[in-house]
């Protein structure tokens, strides 16, 4: 196994660029977590007002730890929301637990991209370690068996590229959705609406990078791949 310079051609950029992302989401939130709405709404009380207007009183809104781990489980139809969000009045955890909630009304009205994302889960975690392994122990095989083993690798790995790529529009959906629903219920103002906005485009943007992490590295392990068939 040796460090191969080529990966940093096709990997560095979308590293920078979600370093970026994170940084930016992080700073964005933390300063509009200052910022109080002036209704004084919790983010647990404005997912439930989204939740229960849309008649999905059968959606649990609970706490959960962490940092930003704020998630809707379309599985057992709960939204989890972490500590910054959840009992905060803030615009920001507004934005994010409204942002969440979007995803309970993409999976009520079946949204299809959400359900290719949620059926894509398990070959992912499988895929996502066990692709690479085989790529490579193929790229070690000097036969025309070990080049077919690289490509079953290469094509286990894709589907984490196709799960990110899928979970573009999902994010921008559930984003689109909460900011529409905070200003039609009158939980946040326009004027408000300004850090929601600021703090949504940040959080859209780590998605944008990762989607673009995955692509490149697929390109990276092809191009290696297709190197070894022209030798």
């Amino acid at each position: 196994m040796y460090f191969d310079p080529l990966y940093f051609l096709f990997a560095l950029p979308a590293m920078l660029l979600g370093l970026w992302a994170q940084f930016r989401v992080k700073g964005t939130f933390n300063k509009f977590s200052q910022v109080r709405s002036a209704r004084g709404m919790t983010g647990a009380q404005a997912a439930r007002s989204i939740l229960d207007s849309a008649g999905l009183r059968d959606v649990a809104v609970e706490r959960s730890g962490g940092f930003l781990s704020d998630h809707y489980d379309p599985r057992s139809k709960t939204l989890r929301l972490s500590d910054a969000t959840f009992a905060s009045p803030s615009v920001a955890a507004l934005g994010v637990a409204a942002h969440e909630a979007g995803h309970a009304l993409q999976d009520q009205q079946n949204y299809a991209p959400l359900r290719l994302r949620s059926s894509l889960v398990p070959a992912v975690q499988f895929g996502s370690w066990l692709g690479p392994i085989i790529f490579m122990a193929g790229l070690f095989l000097s036969s025309t068996i070990g080049t077919s083993l690289a490509w079953v690798g290469l094509a286990i790995f894709g589907v984490s590229a196709v799960f990110a790529l899928v979970t573009l529009p999902v994010e921008f959906d559930a984003s689109k959705r909460a900011k529409q629903i905070l200003v039609a219920q009158g939980i946040l103002g326009e004027q408000e609406m300004v850090g929601v906005n600021r703090v949504l485009d940040a959080a859209a943007l780590t998605y944008v990078a990762a989607a673009i992490q995955a692509v490149t590295t697929l390109l990276y392990y092809a191009y290696i791949l297709l190197g070894r068939n022209r030798d």
